[in-house]
């Protein structure tokens, strides 16, 4: 098998189900974003880190792909002519969404609070952290555009939305077990 077809020469890519549309239809943004949040975990996850981080992003990036196959399937095609599910593999549950909550209220009750916000940075891998959250964010808010037109499987927006918030605590959990210096962001009063 060829990795390279050139039916997307043009311009469009199909979904799942057979239908084309425009590589740069909001669709495609969404996924291709999940997509590019998927890279930046594995290259979290190939940094000298704890072996429990890397088993759960190992974990996540399994559940990425899951949230890919799901916008990447034309809502008009998710039924096949035999009534079945055209994708044939386990959604996101909400199991997938506590066991992200459990491991942030895990990492947190280490932590010291928080007072302000915190400038991203302190160490190569507290950094790949904190573009990984905003990546996450950027696909949050292409996926809510999407659901605007098309509804979305609503426990996608809520994973979305909640591995932001894990990865702003692993950010901080790396920063603590790297002893990188957080640097809060105090703004200067105007006189």
């Amino acid at each position: 098998m060829k990795i390279y077809t050139k039916t997307g020469d043009k311009g469009t890519t199909a979904l799942f189900g057979g239908t084309r549309v425009a590589k740069h239809h909001i669709r495609i943004d969404s996924y291709g974003t999940v997509d590019e949040l998927n890279s930046w975990l594995g290259l979290i996850r190939d940094q000298d880190i704890d072996v429990s981080s890397k088993e759960t992003l190992t974990l996540i990036q399994s559940r990425l792909f899951t949230v890919g196959a799901i916008l990447a399937t034309d809502p008009e095609k998710m039924l096949l002519k035999n009534g079945k599910e055209r994708l044939n593999i386990p959604k996101i549950v909400d199991a997938d969404i506590e066991l992200l909550e459990t491991k942030m209220d895990s990492m947190d009750e280490k932590l010291p609070p928080m007072t302000h916000f915190i400038l991203p940075g302190g160490h190569t891998t507290v950094s790949y952290c904190h573009i990984a959250r905003t990546v996450c964010r950027r696909a949050e808010r292409l996926v809510t555009q999407l659901h605007e037109n098309v509804p979305v499987d609503l426990q996608v927006l809520v994973y979305l939305n909640r591995l932001s918030d894990y990865l702003f605590v692993l950010a901080r959990k790396l920063s603590s077990e790297l002893h990188a210096n957080e640097i809060k962001w105090i703004p200067e009063k105007k006189d």
